[in-house]
């Protein structure tokens, strides 16, 4: 069968911004955070910089570079790589293909409170009870996810360019400078409360960013390493075939190196602003008490909370913010579609058109299955992890706890002891740059990458608990 000619970026800061778009997500911002004030501040901060040179950069560079060598998707890449290795490949495609349907539930969630603060309904938000009324209502929760859901499938529809690219190209810029706005306001804020404590926004940063050695043990530093890891595995959109998809748009004579160290460091940048948008707030609102939230309970109940106690300009802020987690969301959104959209084209030769509406309606009847599991379907589940879950819960631990470390092991053998890593070298280098990491990256690769995964992976099945 002849292959078309496939499509690319028009450049690298049309890639960057994608990848950047892609890996900038909701677990930057209601995961991040609380790992942070969880772990020591700083010393989680210097844990996951550490690990996002070494550890991520490895996985995001391979993960690219097969992309951009075989020119194909997850579903096909990792066969072309090695013959025998379609398995992988299979199993990258399936994690898009579980995240998709929730992701696009939460996304809808984000839209209502988006819509809630722009209307002035603000204060509604942070009433007791209006998420959990929300969540477990019949029918408002799917039809926010099927538009959420539709402006995805619309922007995959219109392809490479027109589509992705140009979307990243408008709306990453504007969630920088929400970012950067939302960050600074945080610092400037202070509050009384009943009792007369008063605290300020720089108290926040400051719990924040210094490292807090109190009560470290061996054990407890071996946790933070461990939620570094996990956060930046998840954060940087790598084992889940989306560099892969990303990687096979890149042109063989762009700059692969240059390129990886601006999408870490975007995707650095944003996660620790977003902690700067959240800690000092939460902190100068609700204490240190209320920076155990994470998740869902963060944004959608401790948050708006927060914003009703600024008065007036609490409903700005709010707005601004939710639009910000909104084009989060959506840029997320869309390359987890694409990797499955781009999988069927490559696979089943099928046109864009008809892999985007295959997808979406995929997609589309187990969202509302997951919509539905916080009403007729509601049901409890405790996990092999300790946390206890319903149908969203379980497929997120299925695709990111299961799923994606074992994409990533698998790579990590596939690359580093099968086909060798001057395989990804040689990639790396077509275009004439210099691989600056080279070594370092052979030695992640082979060993200590999958030492960390395997550890990671251990920890989520409820085999490792001393960590």
């Amino acid at each position: 069968m002849k292959e078309t000619k496939r499509n690319s970026f028009t450049g690298s800061i049309g890639f960057v911004l994608v990848a950047a778009g892609s890996a900038v997500g909701l677990g930057n911002i209601w995961r991040f955070p609380y790992l942070a004030a969880k772990d020591g501040g700083g010393l989680f901060l210097v844990m996951y910089l550490i690990l996002a040179v070494t550890f991520g950069f490895a996985l995001l560079t391979t993960e690219i570079a097969i992309g951009r060598k075989t020119k194909q998707s997850p579903l096909t890449a990792y066969g072309k790589i090695k013959k025998g290795w379609k398995w992988l490949g299979v199993v990258a495609c399936l994690v898009p293909v579980i995240i998709m349907p929730y992701y696009c539930a939460i996304g809808g969630w984000v839209l209502k409170y988006f819509i809630a603060y722009l209307t002035g309904d603000g204060v509604n938000a942070a009433t007791d009870g209006y998420f959990t009324n929300y969540i477990t209502s019949d029918v408002e929760p799917i039809i926010w996810m099927f538009v959420f859901m539709f402006v995805v499938a619309f922007i995959i529809f219109r392809g490479i360019n027109s589509g992705i690219e140009s979307f990243s190209k408008i709306i990453m810029p504007v969630l920088l400078v929400l970012v950067v706005a939302i960050a600074i306001f945080s610092l400037t804020i202070q509050h009384t409360d009943a009792e007369g404590v008063t605290r300020t926004g720089m108290q926040g940063f400051k719990v924040y960013v210094i490292p807090n050695f109190e009560g470290l043990t061996i054990k407890s530093f071996f946790g933070v390493l461990v939620d570094a890891m996990g956060q930046l595995f998840f954060s940087l959109s790598v084992a889940m075939g989306i560099m892969v998809a990303y990687g096979s748009y890149v042109r063989d004579d762009a700059n692969l190196v240059k390129s990886i160290n601006q999408i870490e460091i975007f995707d650095t940048v944003v996660a620790f602003l977003a902690g700067v948008m959240i800690i000092p707030a939460v902190y100068t609102f609700m204490g240190t008490e209320g920076m155990q939230a994470s998740g869902p309970s963060l944004m959608f109940i401790s948050l708006p909370k927060v914003f009703a106690a600024m008065g007036g300009i609490g409903n700005v802020v709010g707005c601004l913010f939710f639009a910000m987690v909104l084009f989060a969301a959506l840029t997320s959104a869309v390359s987890i579609m694409e990797a499955v959209v781009a999988s069927f084209m490559d696979q089943f030769h099928m046109t864009r058109t008809k892999a985007t509406v295959i997808e979406t309606v995929i997609a589309l009847v187990v969202a509302v299955i997951v919509c539905l599991g916080y009403n007729i379907m509601y049901f409890e589940v405790t996990l092999p992890n300790g946390a206890v879950g319903q149908i969203l819960d379980i497929m997120d631990y299925i695709s990111n706890n299961l799923l994606m470390p074992i994409v990533a092991i698998g790579t990590c053998i596939l690359i580093g002891w099968i086909v060798k890593p001057q395989t990804i070298i040689d990639e790396v280098e077509k275009s004439g740059c210099k691989f600056g990491r080279r070594k370092l990256y052979i030695a992640m690769i082979k060993v200590v990458a999958p030492i960390l995964l395997l550890i990671l992976l251990l920890k989520s099945m409820g085999i490792l608990t001393m960590i």
